[in-house]
């Protein structure tokens, strides 16, 4: 099986995936983190529950997962491809940070 390591997006390509309206975006922080702010139309999946909770995924889009800082989605985006084998997860890098940075937003 080939492991997906490498499909990180910068904060520009994601806003130029949004356009396109085919992404899904997973917020996978705690709970108290996504009600302190959030990408708009993000779905919150914790990390603890994602693993179970892989019905929710839309496997013909592109799916986004992100966190505050990008570490902990770069451990699901693994776990995904690995458990389930989902390819076609990236991660947001640098996270909710980098998207509260942007000029976009």
């Amino acid at each position: 099986m080939k492991t997906i390591i490498d499909k990180n997006i910068d904060v520009e390509t994601f806003f130029n995936m949004l356009e396109n309206n085919e992404i899904q975006i997973i917020d996978i922080r705690e709970k108290y983190e996504y009600e302190l702010g959030n990408i708009p139309n993000s779905h919150h999946i914790p990390m603890d529950t994602i693993l179970q909770s892989i019905n929710k995924l839309e496997k013909k889009k592109k799916i986004i997962i992100y966190c505050r800082s990008g570490r902990r989605s770069s451990a699901v985006k693994y776990m995904l491809n690995r458990e389930h084998n989902i390819e076609n997860i990236y991660c947001l890098s640098g996270g909710y940070e980098a998207y509260l940075q942007s000029d976009k937003k």
